[in-house]
């Protein structure tokens, strides 16, 4: 490949990488495939981030060491109207409060979530499963051998967490999940893209559950007894 010879030829030639790319990539991989030091990519990147900011359409976020174009949040409304046919499917509440869970206890198992929560959780776990917020992480040494959970890389990024160790003290959790559901509620429709600073919980029970007899939690009950 060609030499890169200044760190502005080396900010676009990232900026191209991570665009293409679409998802994160480890700013020492950039650094090694490009032949470059990784204090060069580090500076690139600040470079990057400075022109990418505000009010502009696109930014750049970073989180366990990796770089990841996004959308500016601001916009979160006028994407999803353009791209509704793809748009993602929003979490319940008892998806939020099974998240949440995992999030303080990983590894944990389904059982161990439904004895938290008092409630079956085989929705809420295939919903967080299947919108990529947890993954089975391995079994635990038990009879039976059941499934351990814990979250991914696409949780960090939905609540703009660097790293698991992170993670705020359960309340402020709580405080930031209720605001996700908050603008979802306002909304009256999912989107693409959120942000974490408009959520509340709604005490209407999700279609799935109407019609079960359902023991419904709050922050004052018992997770916050069993989760510090």
């Amino acid at each position: 490949m060609s030499t890169i010879d200044t760190v502005y030829n080396l900010k676009d030639v990232i900026y191209s990488v991570l665009f293409v790319a679409g998802d994160g990539i480890e700013k020492s991989f950039i650094a090694d495939k490009l032949q470059v030091s990784q204090k060069e990519v580090d500076k690139a990147i600040d470079e990057l981030k400075k022109e990418l900011c505000n009010e502009k359409g696109v930014h750049l976020i970073e989180y366990k060491n990796k770089v990841q174009l996004a959308s500016n949040p601001n916009y979160a409304q006028y994407i999803s109207d353009v791209l509704n046919p793809i748009r993602e499917k929003s979490l319940t509440r008892a998806a939020l409060e099974t998240l949440a869970i995992i999030a303080y206890k990983q590894p944990i198992t389904k059982l161990e979530v439904e004895d938290i929560r008092r409630v079956n959780s085989d929705y809420a776990v295939q919903i967080l499963v299947d919108q990529n917020m947890i993954e089975v992480v391995g079994r635990k040494d038990a009879v039976g051998k059941p499934l351990l959970f814990g979250t991914t890389e696409n949780f960090l990024k939905r609540f703009n967490l660097n790293d698991i160790n992170d993670l705020p003290d359960y309340e402020s959790l709580l405080e930031r999940i209720k605001t996700i559901r908050q603008e979802e509620d306002e909304q009256k429709q999912d989107t693409l893209f959120r942000n974490v600073e408009d959520l509340e919980f709604n005490e209407e029970l999700p279609d799935f559950l109407k019609g079960e007899e359902v023991e419904q939690i709050t922050a004052d009950s018992s997770i916050p007894d069993t989760i510090a």
